[in-house]
């Protein structure tokens, strides 16, 4: 007889629950005030929290975007693993095929984080974050990079990872773009940039 699984002690259930919290309305937060003005003050008051409560959990604002951006890169980087996983053993033509999926995927995880556009606005924006944004984009590249090479025995793996960098930032800067340009449809955007990713996957074979 199995046994039952193991419950999450009361007093660590609560703290992650109040850890969620903080990170949600500091996303809400950050859409209505932007970087500048969002401080801890206000996210402790906006969750019914003390500061001091707060700061159990993060040492200032910028360690609450720090975290956010984490939280963001950890959903998105889990689309991408479970799409390596789906279809990276059907080699470079099955990846390229569902390239789009992969684009559509991650850009709906993407806007369904709270306060998303001004996270990734706050890792271009401020030093102390630069550092999250590149580790993600770097880690993106490292995973495609492994999921092709299975299939390019002879390839180089510097101009591999080189190629991959270069598709990736094109695939999360077109994201971004569609959330301040309204002259173009987000449907057309990601097909577009689809296809340049899927000469990109053909062309390394």
């Amino acid at each position: 007889m199995s046994e039952a699984p193991a419950k999450t002690p009361p007093k660590q259930q609560r703290a992650r629950q109040t850890y969620d919290l903080l990170l949600d309305v500091a996303g809400e937060l950050l859409a209505e005030v932007g970087i500048e003005r969002i401080s801890t003050n206000l996210i402790a008051a906006r969750a019914g929290l003390t500061p001091p409560a707060l700061y159990r959990y993060f040492g200032d604002k910028y360690a609450v975007l720090e975290t956010l951006g984490r939280r963001l890169m950890e959903r998105q980087n889990a689309v991408l693993e479970a799409w390596i996983a789906r279809h990276a053993g059907g080699g470079l033509d099955a990846m390229a095929d569902h390239i789009g999926d992969l684009l559509a995927e991650n850009a709906a995880v993407t806007r369904a984080e709270p306060g998303a556009v001004w996270i990734l606005r706050a890792l271009h924006a401020t030093p102390r974050l630069v550092h999250v944004r590149l580790e993600s984009h770097r880690y993106v590249t490292a995973r495609l990079a492994e999921a092709c090479a299975r299939h390019l025995p002879g390839a180089d793996p510097e101009t591999l990872w080189r190629r991959l960098r270069l598709a990736v930032e094109l695939g999360f800067a077109a994201d971004e773009m569609l959330y301040e340009e309204t002259r173009v449809a987000s449907d057309a955007v990601l097909a577009d940039v689809a296809a340049m990713l899927r000469g990109v996957l053909r062309e390394l074979g």
